[in-house]
């Protein structure tokens, strides 16, 4: 008997790398939006990463009639107030690529000292099943601004997000030791203790 499908309620690539290698244990098939036929996009009107979250998880399930796993999922940092938190992946307008991004928070931060330099990613998972109900994980990954970028794996954020353990860069890490200490790393984990039950 084939294993129940689960959708990755995301168009994001990287995204969808990270899910699959988290997830790979798990009693379901893994499949894509685009696996499937399924155009949609789901406009992130929340205030919350779980409002977020919960809104495209829900809005993939009813159009695709499978359970669905959507995050939402931003870098907060402690000099900026918290921002760009749920406005990550839209910080600065919808013109700018995630360079573009990562370059205007260093302009923003320039001049904040090392001691204050504290950030973190931050993500909740929600999986929404055709019914409407939904279960939901988080997770959290503590960090540092660097000043410039360092390394060339990850995505986002990765290369200005500097974990002391390691002593390196996120975008420095294999993909073992991001999944160890990331913020989806950990929410996955969770999630996936869900999902086995």
């Amino acid at each position: 008997m084939a294993p129940s499908r689960l959708l990755i309620a995301t168009n994001n690539d990287h995204k969808v790398t990270e899910f699959r290698r988290l997830l790979a244990d798990i009693p379901y098939e893994l499949v894509t939006p685009s696996e499937i036929g399924l155009s949609l996009n789901v406009a992130e009107t929340g205030i919350t990463f779980e409002e977020n979250a919960t809104l495209k998880a829900r809005a993939f399930a009813k159009a695709s009639h499978l359970p669905s796993l959507a995050d939402d999922s931003g870098i907060e940092v402690e000099a900026l107030g918290g921002r760009p938190g749920v406005q990550s992946a839209r910080y600065g307008g919808s013109g700018l690529s995630d360079d573009d991004r990562l370059k205007l928070l260093l302009r923003e931060t320039a001049e904040v000292p090392e001691r204050a330099r504290a950030c973190r990613y931050q993500v909740v998972l929600v999986l929404a099943k055709p019914d409407g109900t939904t279960q939901m994980s988080q997770g959290t990954c503590e960090g540092r601004l660097t000043t410039a970028p360092v390394g060339t794996n990850g995505f986002g954020y990765d290369p200005i997000v500097y974990i002391p353990m390691f002593q390196r860069t996120i975008a420095e890490l294999d993909p073992d030791e991001k999944d160890s200490i990331s913020h989806r790393g950990q929410a996955a984990r969770a999630m996936a203790v869900l999902l086995w039950g």
